[in-house]
């Protein structure tokens, strides 16, 4: 499932609007691609605050879709994406920038 910035999708799309640090953002997504209870992983390539992350997962949450973890390849850990996102499901990025800029790599 693809999830764009309003208006890049061809025809009707389901849409979740956030807050990000610099202002309010939306996203949207095709309606009925998967059927309801459909398994998905949400990947991006990076969190930073959180707030695409959780409005992909509220948008899975109204597509009834049952979201299983969470995937990027950077995480920019000083801003706190991963605590907003909490504990309930899996969180992984590759690569961690701390607040001193030092990059460490997951496994």
């Amino acid at each position: 499932m693809l999830a764009r910035k309003p208006g890049k999708l061809p025809g009707s799309a389901a849409r979740e609007e956030f807050t990000l640090e610099y202002g309010n953002e939306s996203i949207e997504t095709h309606h009925g691609l998967f059927a309801p209870g459909t398994r998905v992983l949400i990947a991006d390539d990076v969190i930073a605050t959180g707030g695409t992350a959780l409005a992909s997962l509220a948008l899975l949450k109204t597509l009834e879709l049952k979201p299983v973890g969470f995937a990027f390849v950077v995480e920019i850990a000083f801003l706190g994406g991963r605590a907003k996102l909490g504990s309930a499901l899996p969180i992984h990025a590759v690569l961690s920038y701390d607040a001193a800029g030092e990059a460490v790599i997951r496994e």
